[in-house]
């Protein structure tokens, strides 16, 4: 029986880069399907002497968003895996996006920006029932197949909770996606030090800047501890994915000596993590 994810999310967040990374990874994907259409392809994808264990499909927008929640519905009826990525973004971002691109917005309004909010609305419940929400205001290409690629790299009955650990920095904006935020902006800051400003927190000097307070120590060790009692909770409780995200000022200092200490930390109490780094380059 085939693994099934529904790439759903707003027009212009990504879904068709997604599609992309999908595909890289080995999934059989089929882009822009009508929703209505959806149970009729696991038909064929589960058929007797079908090959095809995984598949991801992205759901086509604009005046399909209404039937999409009853089409997964109808699909989680006929197999037993299936999980929704959403993809969401900011309107000031997507606006940008279509202004760029100059392409139409699928969904007709007075203007780009209500057109958005209709698609917004529209695609709430669907939002609200997603496994794993991924918001791409801030990333790049690169960064969200990162981010498809430890989540979905692996078919999900080889894993469990997929823990995944993300720096960034809040002058470039919160995300939104993340289950536990952290913010360690309390921590010595490495960029008053000319010497270390240059470098980030993946660098060994910054490391051991950071680590060397007394303040990291104890907020490493009491993060721990938290995650000694959360993650044996959260996997009791069937959640498959967690996301957690650590912010210092920048996202190139603190917060990502913490992230990896912190994933150093979770892999010691038997929960493979992810990581990555949001605004390091920036």
């Amino acid at each position: 029986m085939s693994d099934y994810v529904v790439i759903a999310g707003l027009s212009g967040a990504g879904r068709s880069q997604a599609a992309n990374d999908f595909e890289d990874l080995g999934w059989f994907v089929i882009d822009n399907l009508p929703p209505t259409l959806m149970s009729k392809v696991s038909e064929l994808a589960d058929a007797p002497g079908s090959s095809i264990d995984r598949v991801a499909l992205v759901a086509g927008t604009g005046y399909y968003d209404s039937d999409l929640l009853d089409a997964i519905g109808e699909l989680r009826r006929s197999v037993p895996r299936v999980r929704i990525l959403f993809l969401d973004c900011s309107t000031e971002e997507l606006v940008r996006r279509y202004e760029q691109t100059r392409r139409r917005h699928p969904i007709e309004g007075d203007t780009i920006e209500d057109a958005i909010e209709t698609e917004r609305t529209l695609l709430q419940p669907v939002r609200e029932g997603a496994d794993v929400v991924i918001d791409t205001t801030q990333l790049n290409v690169h960064q969200l197949r990162d981010r498809v690629r430890a989540t979905f790299a692996q078919p999900e009955a080889d894993v469990g909770m997929q823990t995944s650990i993300r720096s960034f920095g809040f002058k470039h904006g919160l995300p939104i996606d993340s289950d536990l935020v952290f913010d360690v902006r309390f921590l010595p800051n490495p960029h008053w030090e000319d010497d270390l400003r240059p470098l980030t927190g993946l660098d060994d000097e910054v490391r051991d800047y950071v680590l060397s307070s007394e303040e990291a120590k104890s907020f490493v060790d009491q993060v721990t501890d938290l995650f000694e009692l959360l993650l044996p909770a959260y996997r009791r409780e069937g959640k498959a994915y967690l996301s957690i995200a650590v912010g210092c000022t920048g996202g190139r200092h603190r917060s990502v000596v913490i992230a990896e200490e912190l994933r150093r930390r979770i892999d010691e109490l038997g929960t493979d993590a992810a990581v990555t780094h949001r605004d390091v380059e920036r």
